[in-house]
């Protein structure tokens, strides 16, 4: 009885708080983040604050990519990577590429094509007219 009122309460919990594993990992994340050389872990920072902005909004995809990200930078400092080196000289073309890589990031590119297309659609109604 005892594990089934647990139970209950663990899935109010995540219906209002959202799943606990996705939190956990998260959690380990950042802990990751910390370990960084102060660098790496400004780069990661800044390219974390973008994704929030513009990369994918769920939890398990956008984990995945952040775990991801992580492994990229825990590899390069180890290896002494320069930060230019990673990001070349454009980092928002390295972020959008590297947001691709992932399914809700390609939503993105779909809904920028449809919105192209549907644009281009409109200013040939205007030629007709």
């Amino acid at each position: 009885m005892a594990d089934e009122s647990k139970s209950r309460y663990l899935q109010y919990l995540e219906l209002v708080t959202g799943p606990l594993e996705e939190k956990k990992r998260w959690r380990q994340y950042k802990a990751r983040v910390k370990g960084l050389p102060d660098n790496y872990r400004t780069a990661v920072e800044a390219m974390e604050r973008y994704l929030m902005h513009f990369g994918p909004a769920d939890g398990a995809g956008a984990m995945t990519m952040y775990e991801d990200l992580m492994e990229l930078f825990e590899r390069s400092a180890a290896d002494g990577t320069p930060i230019r080196d990673i990001f070349g000289d454009d980092p928002v073309e390295f972020v959008e590429a590297f947001m691709a890589n992932y399914p809700l990031g390609q939503y993105r590119t779909r809904e920028r094509n449809r919105f192209t297309s549907a644009i281009e659609r409109a200013a040939q109604d205007d030629r007709k007219q």
